[in-house]
């Protein structure tokens, strides 16, 4: 019995501490906006925790993985161009011997859509990798759902 004991105890912190190791230095947001009685924009904003970064959509093969929206086809809108988002920082990576372009702190990417119907629910996901200046993790997918009133 008491071996029993001391191996739940010890698989119990094994668990906590496995857990524990865990990083998210980044948090995803989303909120839209009409723009006419037909248009919409949507904006996905990441958040990074201090000295962490995400990659601009526009990195060219070979280095950090860019970050990266699909939608998920739907009858209530249709995508308006590709997604934007604002001019990022460029510098030389010597791990990746090639410029990269990343964003810092926060950055808010914009979806503009036609609307079908009054409302819509823009359902879809973003990948991306979050790097900082010792390591990065492995690429992430994130799902999102954003209500468009």
């Amino acid at each position: 019995m008491k071996k029993i004991s001391l191996m739940i105890a010890f698989v119990l912190f094994a668990v906590i501490g496995a857990s524990a190791q865990i990083e998210k230095p980044v948090t995803w947001s989303y909120a839209a906006k009409k723009i006419s009685k037909t248009e919409a924009v949507v904006y996905i904003k990441a958040t990074m925790e201090s000295g962490w970064h995400i990659y601009s959509q526009t990195l060219k093969s070979g280095g950090p993985q860019p970050t990266s929206f699909s939608f998920a086809a739907s009858k209530d809108y249709t995508l308006v161009g590709k997604t934007t988002e604002p001019k990022a920082t460029t510098y030389f990576d010597e791990n990746f011997k090639m410029n990269v372009s990343y964003f810092g702190n926060s950055v808010v990417f914009q979806q503009k859509i036609k609307l079908n119907k009054p409302t819509a629910t823009v359902k879809g996901k973003v990948e991306f990798m979050v790097c900082n200046d010792s390591k990065c993790l492995p690429p992430e997918e994130v799902s999102f759902s954003i209500s468009v009133k």
